[in-house]
Formats: C-alpha cells, sequence, structure tokens
C-alpha cells in the first residue's frame, strides 16, 4: 500500500510533458508580439516619412548646405545664430515672418475657438432644416486651399471685387485696400480663414456636445440653474478635453498658415503679411539655402511644441 501511494506522489509531482509546455510559451510570445505586429506598418510609415526627414532636417542645419554646389561644410550652429544676429542678412526678414505669423495667430485663434463653439451650441438644438446647415457650415472646409485662395483674391480685389460692390451699393465705402494695406490685409486673411475652417472646429465640439450625459443638464436645471450657470458649470467642464484638442490643433494650423498669405494678399503691403513658412520656402527653394530654411524649420517646431507643452499643462493644471 504505502508502494502504492509513493508511486502516485512521484506521478503527481513530476513535471508536465515537455510538449504542451513549449506550445503555451510559444502562445505567450505570440500574444505579446501581437500589438507590435498591428504597429509596424504605422511604425515603419513614420520611421521613413517622419522621423527620418526630421533628424535629416536637424543634419542639414548643421551645415552650410547650398543646393547648388557640391561641397557642403559643417558649420555648427552658425545657422541658428544667424537668426539672432542682427548682422545677419536673414535676420530682417526672418523675425519680420516671425512678427506677421504672430499677428495672424493672435487674432486667428479666439475666433476659430469661441465662433465653431457657438455654431455647435446652436447646431445642437433640435430645428427644422439643422443637418441641412449643419453640412454648409462644413463645405467649406472641404476646399482646397489654392480655391480659397483665388476665389477671395477675386472677391476682395479693391477694383473689380464683388465685397468692395456690395459695400458700395449699401452706401459704404467701396473703395477698401482689402488686399494690398494693413490692417485691412490682416482683416482679409484673418476673416477668410474663420469661413474656411471654423466648420470644422464645429464638427468637433458638436461631436463633443453630444457626449455630455442629459442627466446633468436635468440635474442642473432641477437645481435651479439657468442657461448661463449650465453652461458654465456642465457644458464647459463637459467640453474642457475637445477644447483642449481644438486650441491646440488650432494654434498649430494658424501658426502655419502659407496658402491664404500667399495667394490672397500675396505678402502685401510690402512683405508685412509674409508669414514664417512662406519665409522658409523661399530661402530654401528660392534661394537655394537648405541650410538655413532647415534652422529656420526646426527653431519654430521648437517654438511651437513649447507653446504646446504650455497649453497642455494649463489645462492639467486648470482640470486638477
Amino acid at each position: 500500500m504505502a508502494d502504492v501511494i509513493e508511486a502516485g506522489a512521484a506521478r503527481d509531482s513530476a513535471p508536465p510533458p515537455a510538449g504542451p509546455t513549449r506550445r503555451r510559451r510559444a502562445t505567450e510570445r505570440g500574444n505579446r508580439a501581437t500589438p507590435y505586429l498591428f504597429l509596424a506598418p504605422y511604425l515603419i510609415l513614420f520611421g521613413v516619412f517622419g522621423l527620418a526627414p526630421i533628424l535629416f532636417g536637424v543634419w542639414i542645419s548643421l551645415h552650410q548646405w547650398d543646393l547648388q554646389l557640391p561641397n557642403r561644410p559643417f558649420i555648427g550652429f552658425d545657422n541658428y545664430q544667424d537668426l539672432f544676429s542682427s548682422d545677419s542678412a536673414i535676420y530682417g526678414d526672418w523675425w519680420s515672418s516671425v512678427r506677421a505669423t504672430g499677428i495672424f495667430t493672435l487674432f486667428s485663434v479666439p475666433l476659430l475657438v469661441v465662433v465653431p463653439l457657438g455654431l455647435a451650441l446652436l447646431l445642437n438644438r433640435s430645428f427644422p432644416g439643422r443637418t441641412f446647415f449643419r453640412a454648409a457650415f462644413f463645405a467649406p472646409y472641404v476646399l482646397g486651399v489654392a480655391v480659397i485662395g483665388l476665389l477671395w483674391r477675386f472677391l476682395l480685389d479693391a477694383n473689380l471685387g464683388l465685397v468692395n460692390r456690395l459695400l458700395g451699393a449699401v452706401g459704404l465705402p467701396s473703395d477698401t485696400p482689402w488686399v494690398t494695406d494693413v490692417p485691412w490685409a490682416w482683416v482679409s486673411l484673418v476673416g477668410v480663414t474663420v469661413w474656411w475652417t471654423c466648420g470644422f472646429n464645429a464638427v468637433i465640439y458638436l461631436a463633443g456636445l453630444q457626449d455630455i450625459p442629459a442627466e446633468l443638464y436635468e440635474a442642473a436645471k432641477v437645481d435651479g440653474a439657468g442657461g448661463w450657470d449650465r453652461f458654465r458649470h456642465v457644458t464647459i467642464p463637459g467640453l474642457r478635453p475637445v477644447m483642449l484638442f481644438v486650441f491646440t490643433t488650432t494654434i498649430l494650423a494658424s501658426a502655419n498658415v502659407f496658402g491664404q498669405a500667399f495667394l490672397i494678399t500675396q505678402g502685401a503691403p510690402g512683405e508685412q503679411t509674409r508669414t514664417v513658412v512662406w519665409r522658409i520656402v523661399d530661402e530654401g527653394l528660392r534661394d537655394y539655402d537648405a541650410g538655413r530654411a532647415a534652422a529656420m524649420s526646426v527653431f519654430f517646431a521648437l517654438m511651437l511644441a513649447v507653446v504646446s507643452i504650455v497649453n497642455f499643462r494649463l489645462f492639467r493644471y486648470r482640470e486638477d
């Protein structure tokens, strides 16, 4: 009897067969590798078309990279120093373009954050034709910048444009230089951009509004909260993540403005509406100095990264 018990105990304590154990380990390794297999196409594309060009651009910025010359010597941070040296040939034009970009961003971002929010609040209500108006406000966004730029260039022309004709028809000045003088050039650029892109932000807000539980509004009404109180204490907190997304992407998009200025004002008057991206394009493709253009791009990207980080920290602080 003791022999039988010892034999059973030995059998129970014996290690499992090697075959099932190897199959289980292989399955676990396969499960761990599955997410990376799904991520592989994106990582490959990002590495080839995203990370590699960024690193190559940084490398170019450290050289005197003239596209017309075979020799491209390493010069370190000289291209970056030229951006801050008043004696360099690009100093004035560079900071003029930074100023132009700052003006456009300063006036366009608040409008592109507030106006779409108002539209979303209206379009979130129930009324006849709501679907039509949603599509109508979003429709301009599907047009390319070339179409928008050429269309408004003709509409805002001081002599032949339809805008000045309509203003003259109602007794207002009909000779406003919308695209050739400041501040009217900035009014044109900001106004056209708001008209063109506010539909996209309105759709984002609208999606966020529909995710706010209706019970919260009902509870606020029961507590005696009015419309303004419900907006402050229910709508705004519920939209905070959406507002962070809209605010950040709008800043980045406005800071990278190029097509509107290039086609509508063409930099006028003088070069006062020539933006940073336009300046980078001119430096690299017109003057063939890819080194300086890359240095401008890297420095500008760092500026936008700092702005984005500050934006995220401010919103996170308020949320906490």
